[in-house]
């Protein structure tokens, strides 16, 4: 998928491909300021909490360095038929923002088209999940203290200015659930300075930072966080043991009440087995098998009852996978291999491309019957009907499949 934002963060960041996430802290600039505006704007955001239901931990306000109760920003929506729904009151988070605040939108790529669609082409580029959440701070708020995430983040100066601190780690490459505490931040400043419109940095896991207003009075600063959590050494762990499974010998109980000898006859069998596993199976094998099994993200069924789709596009988490045999292809993606002939190649790498497709279009570009393909992918969830407002999250991020 060849996406507007994601070659022009390559080339703010220096950067010839994803191989450099974590490798490093990078700053640069995005001088597109239209295509950042096509990505998310303030008003957009406040249309996007104002018009969903909405509450926390997806939807937070945090004032003097502390989150606020949500009461005082989400508020019953009672139906005619006595029905309470949580919807942000409007009327209140504008007068949080007058005062000074930061309103935090977690996962905006589940709420808006257009950050669903940057959030699957950075997934296709990086080849791991990725999820963006928007910061709205307003007046001289502060934001978040020092602190550090378990994931490497890029972040986008959407709109405003806002003052960073960022500093090294203080525990080499911390996770999550870790087997120490990393509670004290790091002496050593990578950098300073304010984010303007357009300006991208590359923050990896475990470096510490913080961001505020508290030092440029009035006005406003809207940024988006992409987080992209890289797998490590105790993920292919996990999977390996899944996969042990499959092995009579790791299914047998422990031999706890046995004799020393008997106990240490079972250990160097599990060992060996454990061995030959981690031989056999690479951390290329866990890759591959998590991008070929992972499910297609939500997306619009298809179900044949509003008429035959004109236009589809792919919807998978990770780029599915085409292999060409002598005289078949095979399609593996979102848990499924699917098998056609070989002549139906170049229709698949289009339908399969990340981009939308106009069916009457590309059935005439490659002599194919592409509308009976299409149905396939569709039915198999591969792919989904370009919808109208799916189709507006591509314009202007995405071009349309050529063949």
């Amino acid at each position: 998928m060849d996406h507007y934002f994601v070659n022009a963060l390559e080339r703010a960041l220096g950067w010839d491909g994803p191989g450099e996430l974590g490798a490093g802290f990078a700053r640069g600039t995005i001088g597109d300021l239209e295509l950042l505006d096509r990505l998310l704007n303030p008003r957009k955001l406040l249309d996007l909490v104002m018009r969903r239901s909405v509450t926390t931990p997806q939807f937070r306000i945090f004032q003097d360095g502390a989150e606020l109760h949500p009461g005082r920003y989400i508020q019953p929506s009672v139906t005619r038929r006595g029905q309470a729904i949580p919807m942000a009151d409007m009327r209140r988070v504008g007068g949080l923002m007058r005062e000074g605040c930061t309103m935090v939108l977690d996962e905006v790529d589940f709420f808006d088209p257009a950050m669903e669609v940057t959030c699957r082409a950075l997934q296709w580029w990086a080849r791991e999940l990725v999820q963006v959440n928007a910061y709205l701070t307003t007046q001289d708020a502060g934001g978040f203290k020092l602190h550090w995430d378990d994931h490497d983040t890029v972040i986008v100066q959407l709109a405003g200015c806002k003052s960073w601190e960022v500093r090294g780690t203080s525990r080499r490459v911390p996770m999550y659930r870790d087997s120490a505490p990393n509670a004290e931040p790091s002496k050593d400043i990578v950098w300073q300075g304010v984010m303007r419109p357009g300006d991208v940095m590359h923050i990896p896991r475990g470096f510490w930072h913080q961001g505020t207003r508290d030092d440029q009075g009035d006005g406003y600063s809207l940024h988006a966080t992409f987080g992209i959590v890289k797998r490590v050494g105790v993920n292919w762990l996990a999977w390996l043991a899944d996969q042990a499974r499959t092995q009579e010998l790791f299914r047998y109980d422990l031999a706890r009440w046995h004799s020393p000898g008997q106990w240490e006859g079972q250990q160097r069998l599990l060992t060996e087995a454990a061995t030959e596993l981690a031989t056999k199976l690479t951390p290329q094998d866990f890759f591959d098998a998590r991008e070929r099994e992972r499910p297609a993200a939500r997306h619009v069924p298809a179900t044949g009852l509003f008429g035959k789709s004109t236009a589809v596009v792919c919807v998978t988490d990770f780029e599915p996978v085409i292999e060409q045999h002598h005289d078949t292809v095979e399609v593996l993606a979102a848990g499924k291999k699917l098998t056609f002939a070989g002549k139906a190649y170049p229709a698949l790498a289009l339908l399969l491309s990340g981009h939308p497709v106009d069916i009457a279009d590309a059935a005439v570009k490659t002599g194919v019957d592409v509308d009976q393909l299409a149905e396939i992918l569709l039915k198999e969830e591969l792919c989904t009907e370009l919808t109208p407002a799916l189709s507006s999250a591509y314009t202007g991020l995405v071009t349309t499949a050529t063949s």
